[in-house]
């Protein structure tokens, strides 16, 4: 949540003004200094004085990453500490794909974040109070809570547009599409080692490492985005690439897959997103620039695989898709900046069954809650992060009450994140059900 501020920065004095004087007008700035409000995007255009101050009383936790180069997708990897962690402090390790200008300064990052202690959110202390130094005892604490971040580079060629990790937590694959035109899958077990070791690698520089991928498809022609591996059906993965064309492949061996010649071509402009259903092994969905989505039946010839469809989704392309574990849902998100979600077995009447028009910009990613059925949570180009629940209904009792202009979004929002900006994608930690990621 962020919240606006609208004290004016001033010049420092040249002279000390004495201790008296400036308690005086430390009170008086108190008593002008305007009351903060939430910031609502739309609704509030900041003015040249006024700024954004996080709120982290509205996180539990809250830490930032910079990266070698800016990052258009990541993917959490998983790890043997278990699931539904709630403990803190926590650990957690997640691959990136970097978008370096050079093609060929491109990297695969696997960075493990450790040591991530809740935010330590106090109430407000008294002036003389808050004046007073912190005790040893407090310092000492907050270096002990220092968050550590250790990182590894694998080699890449060219800008990498997606990346995806396989569910095997015994052979952790990654599944890269290449700005280039080929999809690469690599085995990060030797990344891994070197992030998940008692050595501290700061520099960033001496943990590049130059591996070939396990194996590499260039037969699509083009560049694209769409990727996805079955949480079913392990091994089996499917690309989509710009020129409407979906590949299914198949495991062969242990380091070697065997990529269908013939594509699932029913889309009639590039593919955007797949998503493998979370329960049946052959039955897949995508979206696509022609607004449409559709669900596919592998075990079916491709040209006649598309099962359902829904042809005008969206009034203008379709980015993002993402299938609920437990209903059978999905949400989706397009570039007209609205969030609809399908229920499979109303798909053939074309109609969403909830349809929110909250963000400003292109929806850039969605991702329903690992465990929470009716959760849900939505990025876009208007730097909002925003999480939803399904489940919450508007009390008009309360409308009535509330006046402010919190009272006009839509009781579904949970929440806003701002602060940051372009961001690409965003993940829910699948064994940390409480902590989501976005990416830039």
């Amino acid at each position: 949540m962020e919240e606006i501020n609208s004290e004016e920065e001033n010049e420092e004095d040249s002279e000390e003004d004495s201790d008296e004087d400036s308690d005086e007008d430390s009170e008086e700035e108190k008593k002008n200094k305007p009351p903060k409000k939430v910031f609502l995007p739309g609704n509030y255009k900041l003015k040249q004085n006024e700024e954004l101050e996080c709120d982290e009383n509205a996180y539990v936790m809250y830490h930032q990453i910079s990266t070698v180069a800016p990052c258009l997708s990541f993917d959490v990897v998983r790890d043997n500490l278990g699931d539904t962690r709630t403990e803190f402090p926590h650990c957690m390790c997640f691959v990136a794909g970097t978008q370096a200008e050079h093609s060929r300064m491109n990297y695969i990052m696997v960075m493990q974040m450790q040591n991530l202690h809740k935010l330590n959110n106090k109430p407000a202390k008294e002036s003389d109070e808050s004046e007073s130094e912190e005790s040893d005892e407090d310092e000492e604490r907050e270096k002990k809570e220092l968050p550590i971040l250790k990182t590894s580079l694998l080699t890449h060629d060219g800008c990498v547009n997606r990346i995806r990790m396989a569910g095997d937590m015994q052979r952790p694959l990654a599944a890269s599409w290449s700005e280039l035109g080929m999809v690469n899958i690599c085995d990060l077990n030797e990344l891994l080692e070197v992030v998940r070791s008692s050595e501290n690698h700061e520099n960033d520089s001496e943990n590049i490492i130059e591996a070939k991928p396990l194996f590499i498809f260039d037969n699509h022609g083009v560049e694209g985005f769409a990727l996805d591996w079955s949480p079913v059906e392990e091994g089996y993965l499917l690309s989509g690439d710009c020129n409407k064309n979906i590949r299914l492949w198949k495991p062969k061996g242990f380091s070697s897959w065997k990529v269908e010649e013939r594509p699932f071509a029913a889309h009639k402009a590039s593919v955007e997103d797949l998503q493998w259903s979370p329960n049946e092994r052959s039955v897949f969905a995508s979206c696509s620039v022609d607004r449409s989505i559709r669900i596919w039946d592998i075990r079916v010839e491709p040209s006649k695989a598309c099962m359902l469809s829904v042809e005008n989704a969206h009034s203008k392309d379709v980015n993002v898709i993402s299938w609920n574990r437990n209903e059978p849902f999905i949400v989706s998100g397009g570039d007209d900046g609205i969030i609809k979600v399908w229920d499979l077995r109303e798909f053939k009447h074309d109609r969403a069954v909830a349809s929110f028009k909250h963000h400003l910009a292109p929806i850039t990613s969605v991702e329903w809650h690992p465990t929470e059925q009716s959760v849900f949570a939505a990025s876009g180009s208007d730097d909002q992060l925003s999480i939803w629940d399904l489940s919450v209904e508007r009390d008009a009792e309360a409308e009535e009450v509330e006046s402010d202009e919190t009272s006009k979004l839509p009781p579904q929002l949970l929440f806003i994140h701002q602060g940051q900006r372009d961001i690409k994608e965003l993940h829910w930690h699948p064994q940390i059900p409480e902590i989501g990621r976005a990416h830039v």
